[in-house]
């Protein structure tokens, strides 16, 4: 009966070898993931339901007070407008530009190399460096896009001042930095396109466009359906853009519900409500993800 016994733990301790081998690999990760992921999602959602100190120490239990706070509030209601007009603001212009610059940079022309490194050349400028040098294109006086408009005789725009241009304005900031992570990303999936079906089409006397709508989109809809959800999910965490350009601004504009969480945080210090804005914010973009997955996904071809 003893030998038994250890056979059978010497053969679940080998059978088990490669998951505890996998396991060991994905150590490093669980420990980062677990650090910075799970104990803040964690420790937001105990926060949600407390009052705290200047410090964020809780110290009375409120339950759902800080929630049902946020759906009295007219602030978060801007804020959660402001924030789903951003989103229908960059996240289609974004994939819509990025397909067509990768479009023209996977022709096979002279010189191309050059502009396909012009087309992805945002990528590599951080978000402070890219919202400083349009902070200075929406200048009101001194910037290059009321001199354009002043040289075709056309009237001055108050790009980050008015209440309506201030969100378009951070909406253009935000497609022109996303435009070189998503045209690369395109232009690869472009290329893995098998060119026998482009030659075949073309000997049938199937047209530029007709080639476009038939077998490019086809073909490149996993990639595309990847940068639609990445853009999308960038777009509900963009911040800072918004904290250089407007401060959120004017009239609470560009207020949006991620940069409402860290003026409740760090600028009025209600980690409750913060907390709870949080809170809201991950599920509205974990439903609108999975909502995606499920109706998206049916419309792409995987090869």
């Amino acid at each position: 009966m003893k030998k038994h016994r250890v056979h059978t733990k010497e053969s679940f301790w080998r059978r088990t070898e490669n998951y505890r081998i996998a396991l060991l690999y994905l150590l490093p990760s669980i420990v980062l993931f677990s650090l910075f992921m799970f104990y803040p999602m964690i420790n937001s959602l105990y926060l949600s339901f407390f009052f705290t100190d200047a410090q964020g120490e809780p110290t009375t239990f409120v339950g759902w007070e800080n929630y049902l706070y946020l759906f009295q509030s007219e602030s978060f209601r801007k804020s959660v407008v402001a924030t789903l007009l951003f989103v229908l603001y960059t996240v289609p212009p974004s994939v819509i530009l990025a397909l067509f610059l990768a479009l023209i940079a996977n022709e096979n022309l002279k010189g191309i190399g050059i502009f396909r490194t012009i087309f992805a050349s945002t990528l590599g400028m951080s978000v402070a460096a890219s919202a400083v040098i349009w902070l200075f294109m929406f200048h009101p006086t001194a910037g290059v896009l009321n001199s354009f408009l002043s040289l075709i005789n056309l009237p001055s725009v108050n790009w980050l001042q008015d209440s309506t241009m201030a969100l378009i304005s951070v909406a253009i900031t935000t497609v022109w930095m996303n435009t070189g992570f998503s045209f690369l990303i395109i232009l690869g999936g472009l290329q893995n396109i098998d060119r026998d079906l482009y030659e075949s089409s073309r000997i049938d006397g199937a047209s530029y466009f007709y080639q476009l709508r038939r077998i490019t989109v086809p073909m490149l809809s996993p990639t595309l359906f990847f940068i639609i959800t990445i853009t999308f999910i960038n777009s509900f965490q963009s911040f800072g853009q918004i904290d250089i350009l407007t401060g959120g601004g004017p009239a609470e504009a560009t207020n949006l519900i991620i940069y409402s969480i860290y003026r409740e945080a760090f600028i009025y210090y209600q980690f409750g409500p913060a907390s709870a804005q949080a809170i809201l914010l991950f599920l509205a973009v974990l439903v609108l993800t999975l909502l995606q997955f499920k109706f998206g996904e049916r419309k792409v071809h995987y090869q």
